[in-house]
């Protein structure tokens, strides 16, 4: 059985990963839903043209739009 290792590290099973086909350096991203954690491997692209509906505001520069996020 797995155990938190003092650095908060979790080894993952090589049966699971192997089902799971997570290899050693691959992105791992986690959430919390009812107590439970969760482990998702992440996709290079998957993302990919998630926000093309969002229009941008030409009439606010890059630096201005900078200063407004901070």
């Amino acid at each position: 059985m797995p155990k938190l290792s003092a650095k908060r590290q979790i080894t993952i099973p090589a049966r699971q990963c192997k089902e799971l086909g997570i290899q050693p350096g691959d992105e791992i991203d986690s959430f919390i839903v009812d107590g439970r954690i969760t482990l998702i491997k992440k996709h290079k692209g998957a993302a990919k043209g998630f926000l093309k509906h969002v229009k941008a505001k030409q009439d606010i520069s890059d630096d201005d739009s900078l200063q407004s996020a901070l």
